[in-house]
């Protein structure tokens, strides 16, 4: 586990945090369509998925950069090792869970914008909203799990 225990700013832009972003679009993909159209892969959806993910990775790159100089790349998502938050410490706790949380509603809004905007003429609008929530509820628990194994 060295490799994955440092910020996410420095994971995202190696091979390893490459491959962990594929996954969890892949994973966004699969349960999109799965929950829009009960099948395993659909070309749309996937490609509205990776779009999505990307243009909410943006605006957090973007954010985070504007906010902190990009160092702790965490506005979106907060990934940390436990050099960057000591989850023992209350505050170290309650800090990553509310940044964790204003990163999903963000993410989740950024992406349901997204999602609606090209699926609009396929599906309406409550089943989009539903396969974004089932989807970010996907990669922000993979990344809770994560987070946890990294700050112990």
């Amino acid at each position: 586990m060295i490799p994955l225990n440092v910020s996410f700013g420095i994971y995202a832009f190696l091979p390893m945090g490459w491959m962990f972003m594929a996954f969890v679009i892949l994973g966004e993909g699969f349960l999109m369509s799965w929950y829009l159209i009960r099948k395993k892969f659909d070309k749309k959806i996937y490609l509205t998925a990776t779009v999505s993910n990307i243009v909410s990775g943006a605006v957090g790159i973007i954010t985070t950069l504007a906010l902190n100089g990009g160092w702790w790349l965490v506005v979106w998502f907060p990934w940390v090792s436990k050099h960057e938050v000591d989850i023992h410490d209350s505050q170290g706790l309650w800090g990553l869970i509310v940044y964790y949380a204003v990163a999903l509603i963000l993410s989740v809004l950024i992406e349901l914008l997204v999602n609606h905007m090209m699926l609009r003429k396929q599906y309406p609008f409550k089943k989009t909203l539903h396969a974004t929530l089932i989807a970010n509820a996907f990669s922000y628990i993979l990344g809770a799990v994560l987070i946890a194994l990294l700050c112990i």
